[in-house]
């Protein structure tokens, strides 16, 4: 009898949510809470943010098309309040926000289109898509109890939501691509990805084992955020290896929390308090450890102090990269014949800002650590501690190093193209400016002398006209005076 029972269970589902699976049902007022086989949906011209498609029942979190710019999409889930996303179904693959594009599900969850084909599935034989309250995206199968058979929170983008496990096969990436999060054998580690193949650990928390002891082979450790205001790494369910806790640690905070990757490649936690997201924790405190605050080939001043480049003969912009960040990549060689140039920047008073984290060699002097790098192409630089004798060899692109107060530690940075070539070229933009400005000022003192010419002979033309009637008065004044003197004779 359970069977017939159970068949009457899916078809009552299947009747009761057939009209919601229409290509039409998104122009409805209301968005629905499950999905079943046979759903489809396309993007909406009339749309400019984000077209929901399934809700959560308490309505927090929406699944749909989130419109970015004017001509892409993503698969997103948004917390509706704050129309913040927190999972993207393929960050690194966006959608175009027209009629090729389609979402459907067969069983498998499916965004396509007709010029690219498939952009992103989920790989399975579900018969329904549910949003949890938490957040959490689920496929699931009919069976005496509904199965899951996948879900997001296995998938994350840049977010962890509250109780979502975050475990070794995963990871973080933030919405630019350029920084990542992900677990080791016994710390939470922050990366630097690089176009070269290669990434560098910038931040590590390693568990302290206060509560609980991390034993070799029982299992990888995990972490999740807890409701309570940390987060917490655990290797069995019994007792956290480690606990990051939070501003608001065991503090009765009613509204959901978030932790993120952001683009800058700092980590922070949040929790909503019914009105805006409040900032709870931060994972580097200070912006001159992060990554690149101040773009290639730059000088981060702590405590607030700013930006400069690396050269001191470039001015720093704002918009950043004093160099452009391929230019210490010397492995594709320098030919001369074509007009490739190089050269060596070296500055001291620097360092690099996670070099605890970094590999070393020790040197006998400056010049060794130089030599070390200049013979290797895959070698972007070096930074070198005189008093140590540590030399640092930097492997990837050169980013933004940190000013110290101390000499002995000088930095060797390799450059393609003319020396000071930036630099010249701000000049020639400077150049074009004095020009200019030279040019404006010649007009205006030609065009004042110019004027003191004419106004010179203008007032000497008066001048002369007045001699010339003084003159003939004088002149008739005369001719009065010869005619009185001959009537008086």
């Amino acid at each position: 009898m359970e069977r017939p029972i159970r068949s009457l269970r899916f078809l009552l589902q299947l009747s009761s949510l057939l009209f919601l699976n229409q290509p039409w049902f998104s122009l409805q007022e209301t968005t629905p809470q499950q999905l079943i086989k046979g759903f489809t949906a396309t993007p909406y011209p009339s749309v400019s943010s984000f077209q929901p498609l399934l809700d959560n029942p308490n309505g927090t979190f929406s699944l749909g098309f989130l419109r970015n710019g004017t001509s892409q999409l993503a698969l997103a889930i948004i917390h509706v309040p704050s129309s913040e996303p927190v999972w993207l179904a393929n960050p690194n693959r966006w959608a175009l926000w027209s009629n090729p594009t389609e979402l459907f599900f067969n069983g498998s969850f499916v965004l396509s289109d007709r010029h690219s084909g498939v952009l992103w599935s989920t790989a399975t034989d579900g018969d329904f898509i549910v949003l949890e309250e938490n957040g959490n995206l689920q496929i699931k199968k009919f069976d005496s109890s509904p199965i899951i058979v996948w879900q997001s929170f296995d998938f994350p983008s840049d977010t962890l939501l509250e109780n979502q496990n975050f475990t070794v096969n995963m990871s973080l990436v933030s919405s630019n691509n350029l920084y990542s999060m992900r677990m080791g054998d016994n710390f939470l580690g922050l990366y630097a990805e690089f176009k070269t193949g290669l990434d560098q650990i910038y931040w590590r928390h390693r568990a302290l084992e206060a509560k609980a002891t991390i034993v070799v082979g029982n299992g990888s450790i995990y972490a999740r955020l807890s409701s309570n205001g940390f987060l917490g790494m655990y290797q069995t369910e019994a007792a956290p290896v480690d606990m990051q806790v939070f501003n608001t640690f065991q503090s009765s905070i009613s509204g959901i929390r978030r932790f993120k990757l952001e683009s800058d490649g700092n980590i922070k936690d949040y929790y909503w308090d019914g009105s805006k997201w409040v900032l709870d924790f931060e994972g580097i405190q200070d912006a001159c450890d992060l990554p690149n605050p101040c773009g290639s080939y730059s000088l981060c001043i702590p405590g607030g102090g700013g930006c400069s480049c690396l050269d001191n003969r470039t001015e720093y912009s704002t918009s950043g990269d004093c160099f452009p960040p391929e230019s210490g990549d010397f492995c594709g060689g320098i030919d001369q014949d074509k007009g490739d140039s190089s050269w060596v920047l070296t500055r001291s008073g620097v360092e690099l800002p996670y070099k605890e984290l970094m590999g070393f060699e020790t040197m006998g002097s400056l010049e060794e650590c130089e030599k070390s790098c200049e013979s290797n192409c895959t070698c972007w630089g070096a930074v070198f501690n005189n008093a140590s004798g540590l030399c640092y060899p930097v492997g990837y692109p050169i980013n933004t190093l940190v000013s110290v107060a101390d000499d002995s530690k000088i930095g060797y940075f390799k450059v393609r193209g003319t020396e000071g070539g930036k630099r010249r070229g701000m000049g020639f933009a400077v150049g074009i400016g004095l020009l200019v400005g030279a040019v404006v000022i010649f007009v205006g003192v030609g065009g004042f002398m110019i004027y003191k010419v004419w106004r010179r002979e203008k007032e000497g033309d008066d001048m002369f006209k007045e001699e010339q009637r003084l003159s003939y008065r004088d002149l008739l004044r005369s001719s009065s005076s010869v005619s009185v003197e001959l009537s008086k004779r």
